[in-house]
């Protein structure tokens, strides 16, 4: 069993899997400000809560996208469960083929979810991770990284709104039933979440216009349940893409098969 931890601006989700099956899966908020101790006292008293044999983990794996607080959250991991993780990066063993300008700038997250996807998902493929940005990830018929899409996130649009226009107010994130709004609330809700469904839409028709094919479509992170079903285009949710991801790349790391 190994703990997996895939480190976002917003949150930080991680999960115990073994062999391939995520036996539990919890989110804590990132805060570049808690200390080793904190994190730790946090992912202990979650695994306890959840009955989990912390002497059963064999190792640990990290995505990253705040470097910051890789290793504060190392040294918390080591804490609890006696392993040092394994930090993923463009260097790991993780057999993508990256075809980018500079592969070396490719974020951890979107080569986890890429990796993930392809041990899912026939290629080619359009991956939507909708997290506090929205990043769009293609793969082509080769299974070959071929570049993406980096735009603003649902909340971010909702939060620069909010404190940039004097009459608009915070609201939550859910889906309004019809795209004409009757209020201010409504019109926001479908300017930022139908606006993002209908962006999606039209990227995908883009993408396989320049890849010349259709592409099996993938969503995930913390707002691609509220957006997927408003899609046009077939589109499969997988919430939990980025562990699995995790597993296959700690697995090739380790050199075990996956």
């Amino acid at each position: 069993m190994i703990l997996a931890l895939d480190v976002g601006n917003t949150n930080i989700v991680f999960g115990c899997i073994d062999d391939g099956k995520i036996l539990f899966e919890g989110r804590i908020s990132t805060d570049r400000g808690r200390t080793e101790i904190e994190y730790a006292v946090i992912l202990k008293n979650s695994l306890e809560i959840q009955n989990i044999d912390i002497s059963a983990f064999d190792g640990a794996i990290i995505s990253s996208v705040v470097p910051p607080i890789d290793g504060v959250l190392s040294r918390a991991i080591k804490m609890v469960v006696g392993h040092e993780p394994y930090i993923v990066d463009v260097k790991s063993n993780h057999g993508l083929v990256i075809d980018i300008d500079r592969p070396e700038t490719l974020g951890s997250d979107l080569l986890t979810g890429a990796v993930a996807a392809l041990s899912e998902y026939p290629a080619p493929l359009i991956i939507f991770d909708l997290g506090t940005a929205t990043t769009i990830s293609v793969i082509d018929k080769n299974s070959h990284y071929a570049g993406g899409i980096i735009t603003t996130g649902l909340r971010l649009s909702q939060q620069t709104l909010s404190a940039n226009a004097s009459q608009l107010p915070g609201i939550s994130l859910k889906a309004p039933e019809t795209v004409i709004g009757k209020s201010t609330e409504h019109a926001m809700r479908s300017g930022i979440i139908i606006g993002c469904a209908a962006m999606m839409d039209g990227m995908i028709d883009r993408i396989e216009k320049e890849l010349g094919e259709k592409a099996t479509v993938v969503t995930t992170g913390g707002f691609g349940a509220v957006v997927t079903d408003l899609l046009t285009h077939k589109a499969s949710y997988d919430k939990d893409l980025l562990l699995k991801g995790l597993w296959v790349i700690y697995n090739k790391q380790k050199g075990l098969s996956n």
